[in-house]
């Protein structure tokens, strides 16, 4: 089992920077690709970021247009999600999530977190 705890959401403006953190541990979190996925009301969850616990892969989804940014801090155990340039559209509950392979697919991540709320005013 591994146990993913989020944290570092908020309500912020437009223009402003977040950063969420999550927390892995459990069983071999190390194996497994860390993603990061958002899901607004009334909408499916949806790609936003993966990184691997080396840091050798880092995918992004094409929407962002370079205003996110994932890292890891490995001695932490914690997947870090920088996020610039917030947008009202960037309003979602933001969840990390474990799975055995790279894939951008919600269905291929098998632990996840409870998520933590974004919300950007315009």
């Amino acid at each position: 089992q591994v146990q993913l705890v989020e944290s570092g959401g908020g309500l912020v403006q437009a223009g402003d920077s977040l950063t969420l953190s999550c927390v892995a541990s459990g069983q071999s979190f190390g194996s497994y690709v860390m993603g990061w996925f958002r899901q607004a009301p009334g909408k499916e969850r949806e790609f936003v970021s993966l990184i691997t616990w080396s840091g050798g892969n880092i995918y992004y989804a094409d929407s962002l247009e370079g205003r996110f940014t994932i890292s890891r801090d490995s001695a932490k155990n914690t997947v870090y999600l920088q996020m610039n340039s917030l947008k009202p559209e960037d309003t979602s509950v933001y969840y990390c999530a474990a799975g055995p392979g790279l894939s951008t697919d919600s269905k291929r991540y098998i632990f996840w977190g409870q998520g933590t709320q974004v919300t950007v005013s315009s």
